[in-house]
């Protein structure tokens, strides 16, 4: 089964030139089973990248999926099209009366900051808040993932002394979890970020599990029963060339930076990079989709009550 996007959204092109299956509202109508209603709360500068990205992941199953774009209410973007905003996202305050199957909630450029000094803090603590009554099941991502878990449980961030960048090995902790089924027993997983989550820390809360972690950068991949959520710190979302670009931005930029550990070939910066993580990238989001049709209501607004 195809995503239905509407058919005017740059990732409707995109995805139909890979291959994945996508369909408009007008098809959609025509067809009689209900969609998973999905929503992705973009907090990303470059949002056409990070929605082809997420739309890539989640429309790859054999089910059809509602997309909705959902932005924070007051805050402005400076890096895509005003137009684009307008047409195809709207604002939480918008939408928290309705329900969701599912929530996306990216992760953001502004780990430097402490938790309640980000401008939309207290909107964002809403939303986790709100995913409680409304949604089936979140998935939190880099920033999002360790602002969801800071939320519910306390658990800090950590800075880091340098960036961990580059792609990392990575272990399945829980061969028997339904998210990780088909993954490997050793997997690539690339990282971008200046910040941790201690292991030591999600381990003290009762009722969390690491299913993935780094001996290098940490746990990965953490479930919280309690919340119906995921919380991942790390990028299977990525594109094959999406950490060359940060990489050549700082480069431009003249910030330090250094070669991305274990992602050009040799390591040498002007061989193209080679993707080793969209197999697994698949299988998580497609498991995740997997758990929320197996047990979602069919009547939407069941979710929750």
């Amino acid at each position: 089964m195809p995503i239905k996007i509407p058919s005017d959204l740059p990732a409707y092109n995109v995805l139909t030139r890979e291959g994945v299956m996508v369909m408009s509202e007008d098809q959609a109508a025509r067809q009689d089973i209900r969609p998973l209603h999905i929503g992705l709360l973009n907090l990303m500068p470059k949002k056409i990248q990070t929605e082809n990205q997420f739309a890539r992941l989640i429309g790859a199953t054999p089910l059809q999926i509602e997309l909705s774009l959902i932005r924070m209410t007051e805050h402005k973007t400076r890096n895509t099209a005003a137009e684009h905003m307008a047409e195809f996202y709207r604002p939480f305050q918008e939408v928290k009366n309705e329900k969701f199957d599912g929530l996306i909630i990216t992760g953001a450029p502004i780990e430097h900051l402490e938790f309640p000094e980000v401008t939309y803090w207290d909107e964002i603590c809403e939303v986790f808040d709100w995913t409680q009554t409304s949604v089936h099941s979140t998935f939190g991502v880099c920033w999002g993932g360790m602002a969801m878990i800071n939320h519910f449980h306390g658990v800090k961030k950590h800075m880091l002394d340098h960036k961990a960048f580059g792609c990392f090995r990575h272990k399945n902790l829980a061969p028997a979890s339904p998210y990780l089924r088909g993954f490997s027993d050793d997997l690539l997983i690339p990282v971008s970020r200046w910040t941790e989550m201690k292991q030591e820390e999600i381990d003290a809360v009762p009722g969390l599990r690491t299913l993935l972690g780094s001996d290098e950068v940490g746990p990965c991949l953490v479930e919280d029963p309690e919340h119906r959520a995921l919380y991942i710190f790390n990028h299977f979302e990525y594109d094959s060339d999406t950490l060359k670009q940060e990489y050549d931005r700082d480069v431009e930029n003249g910030t330090p930076i250094n070669v991305p550990i274990n992602y050009y070939p040799d390591d040498d910066p002007s061989k193209t990079p080679q993707n080793r993580w969209r197999s697994h990238a698949h299988l998580l989001y497609g498991n995740w989709i997997n758990e929320i049709y197996q047990t979602t209501p069919y009547d939407l607004d069941a979710i929750g009550n």
